[in-house]
């Protein structure tokens, strides 16, 4: 007999979590996590976008995302990009994980899909350098 509790599906929320908290531990940049249930004609539940320094670090989010979600029986269904282009989505049914270097994500402007209303995390955006010189 099959355990119940063990089998039980994870909610899209539970997933956009997972998702976020796995985006910080490989140092993400600018997470915004979008809650687009109220419309109908979106693909997916919950948008993440996130910004990656570089293709290594691209890759190393992408990679991880996928590694804890796998770990927790979750695969993607699909996946597009690569850090050649700058550009990767994770593809999790009710949630996607867009993944950009800060070129391409101002380029692209994806947040612009959505009001500000629909954000329900927001990671603290890292600062640049500061060019002060001292005294």
């Amino acid at each position: 007999m099959e355990n119940t509790e063990s089998t039980k599906e994870l909610e899209s929320l539970d997933i956009a979590k997972m998702c976020v908290q796995t985006c910080e531990d490989t140092k993400e940049q600018d997470i915004l996590l979008f809650d687009v249930r109220e419309r109908q004609s979106m693909v997916a539940e919950y948008y993440i976008v996130c910004s990656g320094t570089s293709m290594p670090h691209i890759r190393a989010i992408a990679d991880h995302v996928k590694k804890t979600l796998v770990e927790a029986g979750l695969r993607p269904r699909g996946a597009d990009g690569d850090p050649e282009s700058r550009w990767m989505v994770l593809d999790y049914g009710l949630v996607l994980v867009h993944i950009l270097e800060p070129e391409m994500r101002n380029f692209y402007q994806l947040e612009e899909l959505w009001d500000e209303s629909k954000v329900i995390y927001r990671s603290t955006p890292v600062k640049p350098a500061s060019n002060f010189s001292g005294r």
